[in-house]
């Protein structure tokens, strides 16, 4: 039987009115603002008058390192939160927003999977509520400011070599990395050297992903470091006067947008910083919101746990004040096999014996999980192919690190096929069990702060950084930004800075090419290794097949 494709049975999906998901969750329609009948925003009014409430329990969903197997975050995300509410449960659900970049390129959407997934699917992957063009809008209206008061006669004296305010686009495109501007002559300013990152790669996405309000969310804006002067002090956004007029861009993006799964159970989707570049969390209006509407808050973070569940914990916990009160790690008997050296092409055939090989990943992430305290489960993505010996497999291994491993059959069957895991992931949560504590004190040094992510979660033995950069750091310290958490910005796909690299390696070093500093979203940001904060597309991207059919609906999103 030919399975549906994940867009085929989004299509079929049988929606409530986004009125309706709201009253699930307490907000009524006079705080919804519609984006036509199946998404909508929620209000300022709403978010300030629910913060008395008490909170419910927070659970993080995070993975393995992701291989070419797939994985399943987004889609056991989805799943575990209609699986809560099948078993009497008030959740609500908190993912990112989808960056167009990967869909067009090779990731695919962020909206789930099978029959768990959030709809509208095609919404959602595409332009969505906007969010997205507003905080590049944003970004690049500071860019034009800047380049604009060079050019009346530079009165803040920026020197013009030492400009670190980049360019953003939302989408893939290599070319822009590195550019010359202002070419043709003296109408156009000076000429000068800048360059494009992706959207989801901007401060002002962090920002809007960790700011409490509009009136926070100016403040950070204007604490952005967009230059510096000959003598090296900061000119910061506030100095070019942009900040005002970049939060009127940002005010309707800073509220959370409400959706619903298939099953239509309240999902909140909003922000979308990538994991491997930026903090890779959902907002923290979204997830606080979530928390005073709902019993029980089903987020992810994105990619591995070495890097989404590191950055949420370190980063986004510490900063909003929460903290999960359970962990879900998700693992595929597919990518436990290729973790083990199985080629993609054979995964289809049963290998306990690479199954065994690949564990100690799932292991590491599972010890490095309950490094901060809390508990943790794991989820067995189930895929039509796994044979019972090789979901056992895991099942024993897990079993040996001192956690449980449950198989969920939500891709195929929804709530229903994933309803073992509620019930487990329910327990932790209301067992008070979660001791949460951050990997590293505020007040640690800078680079401390980098050895002490790269050996105590990816098991390196050394940080390697050029004089120029530790001179850097102290620099930031002495200027009073040592007390920030470091966002490590390096490759998803092993534990290394080497994406082929698969395994639990040690001895490892980590190598650091670049920090920026991200003064307004309050963290450093330290680039490892050769990962790029503008992707480029594959040799077929995934835009060729892309289309309109015959009926105006859209083909070929995944």
């Amino acid at each position: 039987m030919a399975h549906k494709t994940d867009i085929e049975i989004a299509r079929e999906a049988k929606k409530r009115p986004i009125q309706e998901i709201g009253a699930k969750l307490g907000i009524g329609p006079e705080d919804l603002l519609p984006y036509g009948h199946d998404k909508a925003k929620i209000s300022q009014s709403f978010i300030d008058s629910v913060q008395d409430r008490p909170k419910g329990k927070l659970i993080l969903v995070t993975a393995i390192n992701p291989t070419p197997a797939g994985e399943g975050k987004t889609t056991t995300t989805v799943g575990l939160g209609d699986g809560l509410n099948r078993i009497g449960r008030k959740a609500a659900i908190c993912i990112r927003e989808a960056s167009l970049g990967p869909n067009f390129g090779m990731k695919g959407g962020a909206a789930g999977g099978g029959y768990a997934q959030v709809v509208p699917m095609e919404d959602m992957n595409l332009h969505f509520t906007g969010d997205f063009h507003a905080i590049t809008s944003a970004h690049n209206l500071l860019s034009a400011m800047i380049d604009n008061h060079i050019y009346w006669g530079n009165e803040l004296d920026i020197d013009q070599r030492r400009i670190v305010w980049r360019r953003v686009m939302d989408m893939n495109d290599r070319a822009l990395r590195d550019i010359v501007t202002s070419l043709g002559g003296v109408a156009n300013g000076f000429p000068g050297q800048g360059g494009f990152d992706i959207t989801v790669a901007s401060e002002v996405m962090a920002i809007l992903c960790l700011a409490s309000g509009l009136e926070d969310l100016q403040r950070r804006l204007g604490d952005m470091i967009v230059a510096y002067r000959r003598d090296r002090t900061p000119v910061y956004c506030r100095d070019i006067k942009a900040d005002g007029a970049m939060t009127v861009l940002l005010r309707d993006a800073m509220q959370p947008n409400l959706v619903q799964t298939l099953e239509n159970n309240p999902a909140f989707v909003h922000g979308g910083p990538f994991a491997n570049i930026a903090h890779g969390c959902n907002s923290v209006t979204a997830t606080t919101t979530a928390l005073r509407c709902a019993d029980y808050v089903v987020t992810e973070a994105g990619f591995g746990a070495d890097l989404g569940a590191e950055k949420f914990m370190n980063i986004k916990c510490r900063k909003a004040g929460i903290a999960p009160d359970a962990v879900v790690v998700v693992a595929t008997c597919r990518a436990m096999k290729m973790n083990g050296g199985v080629a993609k092409e054979d995964l289809g055939t049963e290998n306990v014996e690479a199954i065994r090989k690949g564990c100690p990943n799932l292991g590491r992430h599972i010890a490095n999980v309950k490094g901060f305290g809390v508990p943790v489960v794991v989820a067995i993505n189930h895929f039509v192919t796994d044979t019972e010996a090789e979901v056992q497999a895991v099942k024993d291994y897990v079993a040996e690190q001192g956690a449980e491993a449950i198989l969920c059959k939500h891709w195929a069957q929804g709530g229903a096929g994933i309803e073992d895991l509620a019930r487990k992931v329910a327990d932790l949560a209301d067992s008070g069990s979660a001791n949460f504590a951050p990997l590293y004190p505020d007040a640690m040094g800078l680079f401390e702060k980098i050895e002490t992510v790269a050996k105590r979660i990816y098991h390196a033995d050394e940080v390697i950084a050029d004089k120029s950069i530790r001179d850097q750091l102290r620099q930031w310290e002495e200027q009073g930004y040592g007390n920030l958490p470091v966002c490590m910005a390096k490759t998803q796909y092993s534990f290394s800075t080497d994406p082929n690299l698969r395994g639990a390696p040690t001895g490892h070093t980590v190598p650091i090419r670049e920090v920026r500093l991200s003064a307004g979203a309050g963290f450093v940001v330290v680039i490892c290794g050769q990962i790029m904060t503008m992707p480029g597309l594959p040799r077929v991207p995934s835009a060729e097949a892309i289309r309109l059919n015959g009926c105006g609906l859209v083909e070929g999103l995944f």
